[in-house]
């Protein structure tokens, strides 16, 4: 993603001794502002509540190809050019291998061993990697500030694992569900940097229905293999985790990414991009205020110093101007969105 601004947030100021205008223009971008920070960040816990009985790949598997399907719906309704070929398709099913069986399948998965918080924090740690996968292909070289960014930041990791996994008081799934979010967020980092790269030509509404239709399906193969339909009771299922499943395909998949999309279009991609070191601090809140997840101090020091990294990341990682508006230009896909 880039990291220059294309548009500008700050309008003309009013001449003196006029009120300031208020414009339809300003109120959107904040209300999806609020969207993303928000929602996005809410989904972790949403997450643990809908995996309490429901199984974890078939919950994820339905959570996106309901979401697709709508998606390409709209598509058709808004007569949107559809016709894609099969490479594709290839593409997409790569990308909803990475982003969505291996990022936020291993993310659900994990959720049932570790606090969403903590699912949280571990996962903002996929800008760091974004930046390691693009160097090591060559693609871009960090600068100083990003490379303290990156160091920062496996900093703040690693005290947040010694200081949650330091003692035996933790059961060894708690260990490999924190171990399963870090190996998501690598397939997650991967997964961008393949879609930057290889991007379908298609609109936001279409490439990003490809996109989750390709990786449900394939959550509904890892469902069938772990066996995910014979646990399944609709019977035993609980509201709640039907309400968070519903919660997740109408907030997290559908109108916060709509809501994402919109502020690319209208803000500086690194204005955009803050959603990286507000989500976890929302995710970890949240954990805290309704699910009683535990705040250890080491814990706090720890998403600090990530969400610090994560700032540093953000704002120095940038393209020249030219070659972002080219891509904007050149490109209405899908764009990246959190693991969860």
């Amino acid at each position: 993603m880039s990291k220059v601004a294309v548009k500008q947030l700050d309008e003309p100021a009013s001449p003196p001794g006029k009120p300031l205008q208020w414009s339809p223009r300003r109120t959107l971008v904040i209300l999806a502002f609020v969207a993303v920070y928000l929602i996005w960040g809410s989904t972790y816990l949403a997450i643990r509540y809908a995996i309490e009985t429901l199984p974890p790949f078939l919950m994820a598997a339905t959570r996106f190809i309901t979401a697709g399907i709508i998606l390409f719906t709209w598509a058709i309704v808004t007569r949107q050019p559809i016709t894609v070929s099969r490479s594709q398709w290839t593409r997409a099913l790569i990308i909803g291998g990475l982003l969505l069986l291996c990022g936020n399948g291993g993310v659900t998965w994990a959720e049932k061993h570790i606090p969403s918080g903590l699912a949280a924090l571990l996962v903002a740690t996929e800008p760091l990697l974004v930046v390691i996968f693009n160097w090591m292909l060559g693609h871009q070289r960090p600068n100083p500030k990003v490379w303290l960014g990156v160091v920062v930041g496996l900093i703040g990791v690693a005290l947040l694992v010694s200081g949650e996994f330091g003692g035996n008081q933790k059961s060894s799934y708690a260990l490999l569900g924190a171990l399963v979010v870090v190996g998501s967020s690598l397939a997650w980092a991967g997964g961008s940097v393949y879609a930057n790269h290889h991007r379908i030509n298609a609109t936001t509404a279409v490439a990003s229905g490809m996109q989750m239709l390709s990786g449900g399906s394939l959550l509904l193969l890892a469902a069938l293999v772990a066996g995910d339909f014979k646990k399944l009771s609709l019977a035993s299922a609980s509201w709640v985790s039907i309400g968070a499943l519903s919660y997740l395909i109408v907030f997290g998949s559908l109108t916060a990414f709509t809501a994402y999309s919109y502020l690319l279009r209208n803000v500086a991609p690194a204005q955009a991009a803050t959603y990286a070191y507000v989500n976890p601090v929302v995710a970890v809140f949240l954990g805290w205020l309704i699910a009683s997840e535990p705040i250890r101090p080491m814990t706090l020091v720890a998403a600090s110093i990530i969400v610090g990294s994560v700032v540093l990341i953000t704002t120095y990682s940038h393209e020249s101007r030219a070659e972002a508006q080219k891509k904007i230009r050149d490109d209405d896909s899908c764009a990246p969105h959190p693991c969860a």
